[in-house]
């Protein structure tokens, strides 16, 4: 049965003040007991009288559904009866405990203060999406938005979520916006910011390649950035490249940029300098184009599940290149360079 320990336990998690291992124990107390009729009374039973003598203390329950919703929201997407759900189904019912004594107790003591406004103050807490290197995820955020997230990205947000619809984005992502005209989406990557009202578009923003590039598919987009007097809006098909505090608009097939998604490598006439920077992120090696003749040369194609090898000499059998693959090295501090292709003008 649950102890008073175990409600102490419970009340923190309430509020977002639980530490790892407390959360752990959350999860398998209510897993243990799912289908214990008799522990769910018992529950109920403990939550009234925790209530009757902490009647003055202010609770706020926007925390944990905000953070049970995201929970669920992003295992629906894996179709999975996870502990997760059974945990929420639960935690409906302790919600519902609580909020009516709640509910009772709150309007006796705002009448006894003379209808003083209640303020209840909420702590944000930061929720982090990490997509590991050689790999693709899936997310749903709490407002509904969904995405996905490339390999060695990472996003980060607040909640609550729905009033605050702000991230931060290091790396790629694709984002299919939830519309909300009171609540805008914003996406801070470095110092540039993006804004949406729901729309579906393509953003790379990984830190090392000092390089924002934003893809737009559907709706409408603003781009922001320091020095910028005013905010340059994007139109379905239309690409913007940030780079060297310099922007570059140009039409395109935005479609081709989210093709990673489903391990699709595209190029629809790009030049040989960005066919390389794609492919050294794809495949996480280093490709240089050691002919400055070559960067200017356009490229079609599309890969699929093919190797790096494969991908190079495909494309050095289609247009006037030659290739060196290097292969990793250890150094003499233990690491390991990254594999190395070097691009050349094929000689005529």
């Amino acid at each position: 049965m649950i102890n008073k320990s175990d409600i102490e336990k419970l009340h923190r998690f309430s509020k977002g003040l639980s530490n790892a291992r407390e959360e752990e124990y959350i999860n398998s107390l209510f897993a243990e007991n799912e289908n214990n009729k008799q522990f769910k009374k018992h529950l109920q039973e403990q939550f009234n009288a925790y209530l009757k003598t902490h009647h003055e203390e202010e609770h706020n329950l926007s925390y944990l559904l905000d953070r049970i919703h995201h929970i669920i929201h992003k295992q629906e997407l894996q179709k999975k009866d996870t502990v997760v759900k059974r945990i929420y189904k639960w935690y409906s019912v302790a919600a519902a405990v609580l909020l009516i004594p709640l509910l009772i107790a709150g309007a006796i003591w705002m009448n006894h203060q003379n209808q003083e406004e209640l303020v209840i103050a909420e702590s944000p807490v930061t929720s982090t999406i990490f997509a590991p290197l050689g790999s693709r995820i899936s997310f749903s955020l709490p407002d509904g938005t969904q995405g996905w997230l490339n390999s060695g990205s990472s996003l980060k947000y607040q909640l609550p979520f729905s009033n605050n619809r702000e991230i931060a984005l290091n790396g790629e992502a694709w984002f299919d916006v939830t519309h909300d005209s009171e609540n805008p989406f914003e996406i801070a990557a470095g110092d540039s910011k993006i804004k949406v009202l729901g729309t579906k578009f393509n953003l790379n923003a990984y830190p090392d390649e000092k390089y924002i590039e934003v893809a737009l598919e559907e709706g409408k987009v603003e781009f922001t950035t320091l020095g910028l007097v005013s905010g340059i809006e994007l139109k379905p098909d239309e690409r913007l490249i940030f780079r060297d505090d310099s922007i570059n608009i140009d039409i395109t097939d935005a479609s081709k940029f989210s093709g990673w998604k489903e391990g699709k490598l595209i190029f629809r006439g790009d030049t040989m300098d960005e066919v390389a920077r794609r492919i050294s992120r794809w495949y996480n090696v280093s490709v240089e184009v050691v002919d400055d003749e070559l960067k200017t040369y356009s490229f079609r194609g599309t890969f699929q599940d093919d190797s790096l090898e494969e991908v190079i000499h495909y494309i050095s059998s289609t247009s006037p290149m030659s290739y060196r693959i290097i292969d990793r090295e250890k150094l003499d501090d233990g690491t390991v360079t990254k594999k190395k292709v070097l691009l050349y003008k094929k000689n005529s």
